[in-house]
């Protein structure tokens, strides 16, 4: 029997399918290693001997990995198959080392889809542990410890924010930014002319264009009224102008375009479209076909498709569509900053699995993802569309408008219809005229800059060369988990912590603030797993000036002043000030840890009724349960636990058993009387067919 090991539950299931009875396949689910938190100043790395780090399991995974080597001592051989990038080589590293395999011989499969063709040739070509690979996560990982834990525990201690690290300090720092440029904009008034006519029984809105043969900017309703004034009540068409234009199809997808792309067209999250396409990746239970994998590996910063993707999609493209729609793939217009181009894009496993083959295995948004990455895939290879785009001139007396619309005159990839459908277009001749139906000016003032979405702040990562695409939406994670952003439907704003925290570390550490800085590193990370750069001396150059800078910062760095709330503690006398915990803020002590006092919040009073509890006499109240229904319960409570429900009373129905009011009740065959004396007296009658 031969133990194949993946990360996740899901892709070791599919995985199953592919190989046969002499395979095992079990899960680590994700890392069962991190560094530990003892040693000098918790880093669990020895700064002092070469950064040795300290590894331990994780507490919650000390059970996996009972099973895992349970499992191993019965294998004849064992298989490491964990994703294909640095983090997935570290996940195979570790789980050598904790059972004991040879690092030198242990076989790695590699594979970027999740198909009976792709694991078949893993198996038959495996390779060994990528210890530069291993290397770079490691050199990573010990960087952001270090930056972690120490700026963390001093902001903590100083402006009470929770956390700082290399990736998502520069992140905030860029959201906070653009904040300050949308919060300085100055408006400035500017006023738009437009006009209306008639043409095939549609009214067309006509846009100014010139005045006296000038370009100009309409800045004052002066202007605005001028321009008015010259106009007569008709319009003469006097140019009509056609151009064609080339359209060329976009590139398949990589993680933050496909990011981008579904936040703009669904308004997916980040973290959403992460989630959905790890599972289109791990594959979907798809008919007699049983499990398997819609699309290669989700994590990638290539355009690059196989050599054998394309051909297959050339034949798909001339048996479905004919050879004009060919053209083939196409070199990146851009070439991604610290793109490593090791993977493919984003792309179907098989496009015989057409989107609407799919759909009924598939959730509502796990098919429109697969929609897009599936045409958007198929369009990259797809010649180009041709528009003819028109724009039409009219004249009244010194004043122009105009009137633009595009026509596609050939569809090449857009035949998938991709685009928005085709409109309506209309068809002008010159020296024709048509009477205005209205013309009118409004003010406007011009807008400040729109606030980052989710899709966008990836876009400015990848842009910036910070991160990777394994950490864009997990950045953006942190930084809602700590509160320093809020993103309400996608849209980003900075909250006061947020801005507070980066204007502190841009003051303390620009280094650490400059996207550059945090470029540079990734690039040595990158060259570190390439083989070029040795992971001591990275850790040395950057170690050594930053814990000498920041031992400096640690002194002069100031503290916020407490938040006193005016009130004086009743155990020591101390001042009162405001605190922050995991629930939120309290009251406490300024005197802490001399003084543990904490204010108690005092409770709103309930409202009384108005009588009495029949089971103990004291005042009944209103009280609300957990889904906000308000009922009426005994003020005695826990000690009493008398309730009643805001059921109608039922007047002049007196319980026949008690004396107590009748109310009017539902239960599972509909409404019925019941005694408000309930528990106490369960007398209860069946509402007649007059009374209903």
């Amino acid at each position: 029997m031969k133990l194949v090991i993946v990360e996740s539950p899901a892709k070791s299931k599919t995985i199953s399918h592919y190989l046969g009875d002499d395979y095992i396949v079990e899960a680590s689910v994700g890392h069962i290693r991190d560094l530990a938190t003892s040693g000098k100043g918790g880093l669990g790395v020895d700064v002092d001997h070469d950064f040795k780090p300290t590894y331990i399991i994780n507490k919650d995974k000390v059970s996996v990995v009972k099973e895992l080597k349970k499992t191993a001592k019965k294998a004849d051989e064992i298989i490491l198959a964990t994703d294909p990038d640095r983090e997935g080589e570290a996940i195979a590293y570790h789980l050598a080392e904790v059972l004991n395999l040879p690092i030198e011989t242990t076989k790695r499969l590699e594979f970027h889809e999740i198909t009976k063709a792709s694991i078949t040739k893993a198996i038959e070509n495996p390779r060994t542990i990528n210890m530069n690979l291993v290397h770079s996560q490691e050199t990573r990982r010990i960087i952001d410890r270090i930056i972690g834990f120490k700026i963390s525990s001093l902001i903590k201690s100083r402006i009470n924010s929770q956390s700082a690290g290399r990736v998502q300090s520069v992140t905030l720092k860029l959201i906070c930014d653009h904040e300050k440029e949308i919060n300085s904009f100055v408006p400035q008034e500017y006023y738009e002319i437009t006009s209306l006519i008639e043409k095939d029984g549609d009214e067309l809105k006509l846009n100014f264009y010139k005045y006296k043969d000038e370009n100009i900017k309409i800045t004052s309703e002066e202007q605005a009224s001028e321009i008015l004034a010259n106009c007569s009540k008709v319009a003469t068409v006097i140019q009509v102008n056609k151009i064609n234009k080339n359209q060329a199809s976009k590139e398949p997808f990589r993680t933050s375009t496909l990011q981008q792309e579904a936040f703009s067209k669904y308004k997916f999250k980040t973290k959403e479209t992460t989630s959905i396409a790890q599972k289109l990746y791990e594959g979907k239970e798809i008919g007699s076909e049983g499990l398997v994998g819609l699309i290669t590996y989700m994590r990638t910063d290539s355009t690059k498709l196989s050599d054998t993707f394309v051909d297959l999609a050339k034949n798909y493209i001339l048996n479905n569509y004919g050879s004009e729609f060919y053209k083939g793939s196409i070199k990146s217009s851009k070439k991604v900053v610290l793109s490593q181009d090791a993977h493919e894009a984003i792309r179907p496993t098989s496009l015989e699995r057409t989107p609407d083959s799919v759909k009924k295995y598939l959730t509502d948004h796990e098919y429109k993802l697969y929609k897009l990455i599936y045409f958007r895939t198929l369009a990259s290879l797809m010649t180009d569309k041709v528009i003819e785009s028109t724009q039409i001139i009219f004249k009244s007396n010194d004043v122009l408008f105009k009137f633009d619309e595009n026509k596609t005159i050939f569809k090449g990839y857009d035949i998938l219809n991709i685009d928005e459908k085709d409109k309506k277009y209309y068809s002008f001749e010159e020296n024709e005229t048509y009477d205005f139906k209205e013309i009118k000016k409004e003010q406007k003032f011009t807008q400040p800059p729109t606030r980052y979405s989710e899709g966008r702040i990836v876009k400015l990562m990848e842009d910036e060369g910070i991160g990777r695409p394994s950490t864009y939406s997990s950045t953006i994670q942190t930084l809602i988990s700590r509160k320093y952003i809020v993103s309400e439907k996608g849209v980003v704003t900075p909250t006061e912590q947020g801005i507070k925290t980066s204007t502190v570390l841009t003051k303390y550490f620009p280094d650490l603030m400059n996207t550059e800085y945090t470029a540079n590193m990734e690039t040595d990370l990158d060259k570190i797993s390439e083989g070029v750069e040795d992971e001591l001396q990275v850790l040395k150059e950057f170690y050594e000036p930053f814990i000498e800078h920041f031992d400096v910062v640690k002194k002069t760095m100031y503290k916020d002043e407490p938040e006193y709330t005016g009130e004086i503690c009743p155990n020591c006398g101390s001042k009162l000030v405001v605190r922050y915990g995991k629930h939120g803020k309290f009251v406490a002590c300024s005197n802490y840890p001399s003084c543990t006092y904490i204010k108690k919040e005092e409770k709103e009073k309930p409202e009384e009724v108005g009588r009495n509890c029949p089971n103990c006499g004291s005042p009944l109240v209103y009280r609300f349960n957990k889904k906000g229904q308000k009922f009426i319960g005994c003020s005695n409570f826990p000690k009493c636990h008398y309730i009643e429900g805001m059921e109608e009373k039922v007047e002049d129905r007196i319980c026949p058993k008690c004396g107590a009011a009748l109310i009017k009740r539902r239960g599972k065959k509909g409404y019925f009387y019941g005694c408000s004396n309930y528990p106490k007296c369960d007398y209860m009658e069946p509402i007649k067919k007059e009374e209903k």
